[in-house]
């Protein structure tokens, strides 16, 4: 999935930038003993507010027999 976003909700700017927060900061599951997960931001670069926060594989939140097949 692509998510553009065209415009901040706050300040209305139209720059963002891209940031991730990994180690100790990463997003960890209740369900896996799995390490975590890196959290990518995509931040105004006008009022420097996070607009938007997201993981690029939610599945490896999942317990290993809940994920989709064909991984």
């Amino acid at each position: 999935m692509d998510i553009r976003i065209a415009e901040c909700p706050f300040c209305h700017g139209s720059e963002f930038l891209e940031a991730k927060q990994e180690g100790h900061g990463a997003l960890q599951s209740c369900h896996s003993a799995w390490h975590g997960c890196t959290i990518y931001h995509v931040i105004c670069r006008r009022c420097g507010s996070v607009v938007r926060s997201y993981v690029k594989e939610p599945e490896k939140l999942l317990k290993k027999k809940d994920r989709r097949e064909n991984q």
